[in-house]
């Protein structure tokens, strides 16, 4: 796509990202090219030489999603990956040393704690710290790398990004934030100042629940060549048909997005009245501790909606009793789902909490479901 200055409609941008220049009789969409190797007469010259280093697809759908982070911006690059934790532990393991300090949030992924604990084993000193209130700041000195999650995922905390780059930054530090909960047309990270933009594409971004995928945006330089090497060194590479879904995908992005988040805030909306809800947290909500921060980075402010039910036999009696909702892990997806975050043991959240993913449903159906649910569940 041509859109150099970044000025397409968020709509243009996520039908066009990534697209080749249009050549007659081929696809719009070049269709998955299956490699593990190229021919390569010579010298090892060209783009593509082997198939863990790089591929046709990998590159569309690169370029695609640095222009939905980083629309208009000059020396971006984006590298794509098997998993989103496979983009967490690139950016985290290629930065890190041992002596370093890492800043991560103390309520963030589920998956955080194991690797903490990994990086010390490596020799890294991790300083942990809630993102509300921008607590990250108290333990900034020293740090080599900043980790920000926000929304946190599961409990939907907020902080000033802008803030905490500013100060990482004066402090030497690298930030890096993970963006997926918001999304690249909810938040854009590289603007607020971060170096890298993480995500999980396993979630909205791709939005059907049927592809594992994760991927880097940072600026051209030494940091995003380290992370370039380690996916090199390990090859969590995505399949080919999975970054080709991933691309196709796209193109539904901003009307998923635009659903979806319409239809959280009406939801939480609903469950903010209802009297056996407690802790109820959607940035999008005006009461919302986080709503002031978040609507000055924020465009969007996501699909996931979370709260609390009394005990944990009411929050399973609940979700035995929703119809459109599955009972699933994840979030993002067309097809709304729920689950109590409490069953995996690894996030501080009390026994009742429900994290809730809204879909594509037509709204009206989605909230007559939830507030049955509740009401059947009811002791």
């Amino acid at each position: 796509m041509n859109d150099a200055d970044g000025t397409a409609g968020e709509g243009t941008r996520a039908v066009r990202a990534g697209l080749p220049e249009p050549v007659k009789h081929e696809p719009t969409l070049p269709g998955p090219v299956f490699a593990a190797h190229f021919h390569l007469p010579g010298d090892p010259t060209g783009p593509y030489t082997y198939g863990r280093d790089e591929n046709p697809t990998w590159t569309l759908l690169e370029r695609a999603v640095g222009e939905l982070e980083a629309p208009g911006a000059d020396g971006v690059e984006a590298l794509v990956f098997a998993s989103g934790m496979a983009a967490i532990s690139a950016v985290l393991f290629s930065q890190l040393r041992a002596g370093d300090a890492v800043v991560l949030p103390s309520d963030g992924y589920q998956a955080l704690p194991l690797v903490r604990a990994q990086l010390e084993a490596f020799g890294v000193e991790v300083r942990t710290a809630p993102t509300g209130g921008d607590a990250q700041l108290e333990v900034l000195d020293g740090a080599r790398l900043l980790w920000i999650e926000s929304p946190s995922n599961p409990g939907l905390d907020v902080c000033d990004i802008r803030r905490l780059v500013e100060a990482a930054h004066a402090r030497g530090a690298l930030v890096a934030v993970d963006n997926t909960l918001a999304t690249p047309l909810g938040q854009r990270p590289l603007e607020l100042g971060a170096d890298f933009a993480v995500a999980s594409g396993t979630k909205q971004l791709t939005g059907h629940g049927d592809i594992l995928l994760g991927y880097v945006v940072g600026r051209a330089g030494e940091p995003m060549s380290a992370v370039r090497r380690w996916r090199k060194i390990v090859g969590a590479i995505p399949g080919p048909m999975e970054a080709w879904l991933a691309h196709r995908s796209l193109a539904t992005l901003q009307l998923r997005v635009e659903r979806q988040n319409a239809t959280a805030l009406r939801v939480a909306e609903v469950l903010r009245k209802h009297p056996d809800v407690t802790g109820l947290r959607y940035p999008g909500l005006p009461d919302d501790p986080s709503h002031k921060v978040a609507s000055q980075q924020m465009r969007r402010f996501g699909c996931v909606v979370s709260f609390t039910l009394p005990t944990r036999t009411r929050a399973d009696r609940f979700l035995e009793a929703l119809r459109l909702v599955d009972d699933a892990t994840s979030f993002g997806g067309v097809r709304s789902t729920a689950e109590r975050r409490g069953r995996w043991g690894g996030d501080a959240v009390p026994e009742g909490f429900i994290r809730l993913s809204v879909g594509a449903e037509d709204p009206e159906d989605l909230v007559a479901d939830v507030l049955r649910a509740l009401e059947e569940s009811a002791d």
